[in-house]
This record gives C-alpha cells, sequence and structure tokens, in this order.
C-alpha cells in the first residue's frame, strides 16, 4: 500500500460513503472494514476485505486512522473513546448537547495511548462550526442562526429506529420559513428552537407494537424531539422504501450583525450547503480530517481535537505551494 492507510468501523451508509470518498484521494488506502456483522454476509461496494470488528485491535499495526462510522444516540459514546486506545481516529459525533462530555473521555483515551483523535467531524457540527467562528471573528457584533434541512438526519433516523417496536425509520428537519426570512432581512429576532424548526418522522412499526407509546417515546426524547414540534406518521416499510429512499441534506448559517460608529452599518453572512447525498459528503469531510489527524499524530499531537484545533493546510492534499497559488 501506499499513502495513509485507512480503516472504516461500521458498514452503513457511512461508511460506504467513506469508502467511495477513499477512491478520490489518492494519497490514501482503503486497509479494510470493520463490521459488527458476520464478516462472510458483508459484500463491499469496492471489494474491500471486511473484518470482524471485535477483532480490530489485530490490525492496529496496519491502520493509520480509523473513521469510526457509527450513530451518535448510542455507538460513537462507547466506540470512540474504545478505538483510540488503538488506533488515530476520526467521528463525526453530532449530538451538540453532549460534545463536552464526548471530548473529555475521547482526549483521556488517546492521551493515555498516545494517539491523535478528531471528534464530531461532518458538516453540523464540522464545517458549519467553523463558519460561525470565522463570521464571529468578521462580525463581533450580531447574532448567530442555524437552519437545518429539509432534509433526513441521519443521527435522528437511527435514534428512531432504537426505540422499541420500530421497524425502520426516515426523519426530516424541516426550517420554518418566516423565521428564516426573517434572518435574512436582518431582523435579529430571538428564536426558540421550537420557532426555528419542525421536525416530521416516517415509521415503520413492528406488527403488534404500540404505536401510541412509540410516538410518545419519539416526541419526548431529549436532545433529538423534545424541544421541537414533532409530527409521527407510520406508514409501510413500501412507501418508506418507495417515497423516503433519498438522504438528501443541507441548511445555512447566518450571522447578522453592524459595524460603524454607532452600528449603522448592517451585514448578513451566510453560508450554505445543499445536498444530494448528506452520508457522501459527510464521509468527504471525515475522510479529509483523518488526513489532518495522520499529519497532527506524524508530528506529536496527540490527545483529542475537533476541527477548531486544525490548520487548514492539514486537511488538504494540496502542496502549501499550490494552496497558496490556487486558493489564496
Amino acid at each position: 500500500m501506499s499513502g495513509m492507510k485507512i480503516g472504516i468501523y461500521g458498514y452503513g451508509n457511512l461508511g460506504r460513503g467513506v469508502e467511495l470518498g477513499i477512491r478520490q484521494n489518492p494519497d490514501m488506502e482503503l486497509a479494510g472494514v470493520f463490521s459488527r456483522r458476520d464478516p462472510s454476509t458483508v459484500r463491499t461496494l469496492t471489494g474491500a476485505p471486511v473484518y470482524a470488528a471485535r477483532e480490530a485491535e489485530k490490525y492496529a499495526d496496519q491502520i493509520d486512522v480509523m473513521i469510526i462510522c457509527g450513530g451518535s444516540a448510542f455507538d460513537l459514546p462507547e466506540m470512540t473513546p474504545m478505538l483510540a486506545g488503538c488506533f488515530n481516529v476520526v467521528d463525526s459525533f453530532d449530538t451538540h448537547a453532549r460534545i463536552p462530555e464526548h471530548f473529555a473521555r475521547v482526549d483521556a483515551a488517546a492521551a493515555a495511548s498516545g494517539h491523535t483523535a478528531l471528534i464530531s467531524a461532518g458538516w453540523d457540527p464540522g464545517l458549519f462550526s467553523l463558519a460561525r467562528l470565522y463570521m464571529n471573528i468578521a462580525l463581533p457584533e450580531g447574532k448567530d442562526y442555524t437552519f437545518w434541512g429539509r432534509g433526513v438526519s441521519q443521527g435522528h433516523s437511527d435514534a428512531i429506529r432504537r426505540v422499541p417496536g420500530v421497524k425502520d425509520a426516515r426523519q426530516y428537519t424541516v426550517p420554518v420559513e418566516d423565521a428564516l426570512r426573517r434572518v435574512r432581512e436582518g431582523e435579529n429576532p430571538e428564536l426558540t428552537t421550537r420557532q426555528k424548526h419542525t421536525r416530521e418522522c416516517y415509521v415503520v412499526a413492528e406488527e403488534g407494537a404500540d404505536r401510541d407509546l412509540i410516538a410518545k417515546q419519539i416526541r419526548e426524547m431529549p436532545n433529538y424531539f423534545a424541544d421541537y414540534d414533532t409530527t409521527v406518521t407510520f406508514i409501510s416499510q413500501e412507501e418508506l422504501d418507495r417515497d423516503h429512499k433519498g438522504l438528501p441534506h443541507g441548511g445555512r448559517v447566518i450571522r447578522s450583525g453592524a459595524t460603524g460608529r454607532d452600528g449603522e452599518h448592517r451585514h448578513v453572512m451566510e453560508f450554505s450547503l445543499k445536498l444530494d447525498s448528506n452520508p457522501e459528503f459527510t464521509a468527504s469531510v471525515l475522510i479529509a480530517c483523518a488526513r489532518a489527524v495522520y499529519r497532527m499524530s506524524g508530528r506529536g499531537n496527540h490527545g483529542c481535537k475537533t476541527l477548531f484545533d486544525v490548520a487548514p493546510a492539514d486537511l488538504s492534499p494540496l502542496s502549501p505551494e499550490e494552496i497558496r497559488a490556487h486558493l489564496l
């Protein structure tokens, strides 16, 4: 193998996105996929080898960075600290309220083992986080707003699927258009979580399951649905497969601020994304972060990091000279 050797831990939509994305990065090669399923039953898109997740530690000397492709609700809080004891790692942990707790656990594991970990990579948290930081630097007097969707949230969909009695599910995050309009017009409104977004849940229930109880558990789920107006619609597996098979998403970060002697000049900054495939785009960000982790680890910069701690040039396959010539 030449270049960085990348492992994929978890082979769902995000894992498959990483697998395909690595082909666009000639400085990387896929060392293998680690699955909790029986490896003999898993067929990868590119023919990459599949190993049992429980045996990942045996391959520590063959992998430069492990990209962990689990869900934030239940998988990553356990997987990332565990794997940071053996590998340099990247994850996409996206439960915003629990990031400090997750960071502390991963940092302890990575620092003790002499590895580098980067958590909460992707687009939010991730690229949107950087946009918020840069916007705050440019407009120190102002207000931040983030709107997501309309699109499928993989993390929220996964959280619904973990509810007892749920066979399958898709969750759409939908911005409230009037709130978005007011922000773009520079009104700087005070908006609650509930006033900015609604959540639409399409759920396939197992036969005989208590649908009222399922809907109640979804609507009352902390960090996911409790703070939003949430609709739960029960449909068949056939309807879900036919009408909700795609994974689009996107959103925008907006900062409205003022400059001048008395704040007389108003400014609105906006960074937006429109994504055909949420997992494939997220995977592309994770891959770039794996490159940065590899480089940082090589310099002895160990412990847990976020995108705030990464020099932009470390994310790019281009040389410093190429970056200055073409992107500056």
